[in-house]
Order: C-alpha cells, then sequence, then structure tokens
C-alpha cells in the first residue's frame, strides 16, 4: 500500500444497536424454546408413563389370571375323592376294618372332683349353676 493511498483501507466499527438487537434476539429465542421444551417435557413423560401403567395392567391381567388357574388347582388337589383314589392306588391303602376303628374319647373333669371319659359327639356337660358368693 502506498502512502497516499489510504481510501483502500476501510475500519469497520461494531454497531452496538445490532449487536442489542442480536442479544435480545437471542434471549427471546431461548425463553421461547425454554417454554416450549417445559411445556412438551412432561407430555412426552405423561405419554411414556400411560405406556408403561398399560403394560403393567396387562401384567397384572396375566397373574390375575394364572391366580385364578392355581386356585383351581388347589381346589382340585384338595379334592378328598382325589386323595383316596390316590392312597388306595399309588400308596396300596385299604379301608378300615371294623376291629381296626376305635373310638376316641376326651377326658372331661366332673363337677364334684370326679372325671369321666365322654365321646367326641356326645354333648358337652352342663356348666355347673350359678355360684354361690
Amino acid at each position: 500500500m502506498a502512502p497516499g493511498d489510504q481510501s483502500a483501507r476501510v475500519i469497520r466499527e461494531w454497531d452496538r444497536g445490532l449487536f442489542r438487537a442480536m442479544g435480545a434476539t437471542l434471549l427471546i429465542s431461548a425463553c421461547l424454546v425454554g417454554g416450549v421444551l417445559g411445556i412438551v417435557g412432561p407430555k412426552v413423560n405423561q405419554v411414556k408413563l400411560s405406556y408403561q401403567l398399560e403394560q403393567l395392567r396387562g401384567v397384572r391381567g396375566q397373574l390375575e389370571e394364572v391366580n385364578r388357574q392355581l386356585r383351581v388347582e388347589l381346589a382340585t388337589l384338595r379334592a378328598l375323592s382325589r386323595i383316596e383314589s390316590k392312597a388306595r392306588g399309588e400308596l396300596g391303602m385299604l379301608p378300615p376294618s371294623r376291629n381296626q376303628v376305635r373310638m376316641a374319647r376326651e377326658y372331661v373333669p366332673g363337677t364334684a372332683g370326679t372325671a369321666s371319659l365322654r365321646t367326641a359327639w356326645e354333648e358337652p356337660p352342663a356348666p355347673p349353676g350359678p355360684r354361690a358368693r
């Protein structure tokens, strides 16, 4: 560059008004994006939770069905006729003969210091009358 050629050299000054306008635009844009994310974020989370809820409801229905099936199976296994047929078939058990049956008796203390025996189907003795004071 020649010393007399000063027109080729241009000095630019920063426009402060343009700087402020760009800063304000960025700030407003950031606020808008933050607001949109603040609204959209919970909605996305709500949709995600609703999918999880539907999945858990399906699992609950399956578990209730399994529970119902297990209750039916338990009732079947507890059936006395099934137990009796298994006892006779697999274990070789037979019904007891008459002389093998014994009556169980219960010890009942008597009211006057005496004791008595009674069978299980007999009525229990009447309680003593009102006590004298």
